[in-house]
């Protein structure tokens, strides 16, 4: 008989703590909720810059992002061994990032022929869609800046800076 009370009430003590009563109450995991909503994920401001500028790339009428200085910048670094190799993603992208929210400024040169107006919706459009599906984050504002218009017979500093002989 002594033990036979231990067990019983141990049985009793598992039932309480899996929620089970003897009834219908639904059982309730360990750690309670859902296993995705446990901690905390914070994206860094540079990973929403190389997401948008990614994304700003794809649309056609972008020749390239940042001002002339940063692209001479970065033609220069990408030439140092060692130093980096490729463009930069986010060459020409600033981002705010919030907890829930970001906010973003973008430069870009577009192709001479192209209305700016459309190419400047278009990357709008491509950006936010890109950071939201990728960040889960809500763009509340991309502000574009066009700092220049790549005409068709000048040279391409960048393709012309990382051609190494």
């Amino acid at each position: 008989m002594s033990e036979t009370a231990p067990r019983n009430q141990s049985a009793s003590a598992d039932r309480k703590l899996s929620g089970d009563q003897g009834g219908s109450t639904p059982v309730t995991k360990r750690g309670g909720g859902d296993p995705a909503a446990r901690g905390r994920t914070t994206i860094a401001d540079g990973v929403v810059e190389k997401i948008a500028g990614l994304a700003a790339r794809d649309v056609l009428g972008v020749h390239a992002m940042g001002s002339g200085i940063s692209r001479t910048f970065g033609a220069v670094r990408d030439r140092v061994p060692g130093a980096g190799s490729g463009r930069t993603p986010s060459r020409g992208v600033k981002a705010e990032v919030g907890e829930v929210q970001t906010a973003l400024d973008l430069e870009i040169v577009v192709d001479y022929g192209v209305a700016i107006t459309e190419v400047a919706a278009a990357v709008r459009e491509n950006v936010i869609a890109a950071v939201e599906r990728m960040t889960g984050l809500e763009v509340v504002e991309v502000n574009i800046a066009v700092s220049d218009v790549k005409l068709p017979d000048e040279d391409d500093d960048e393709d012309t800076d990382s051609r190494i002989q």
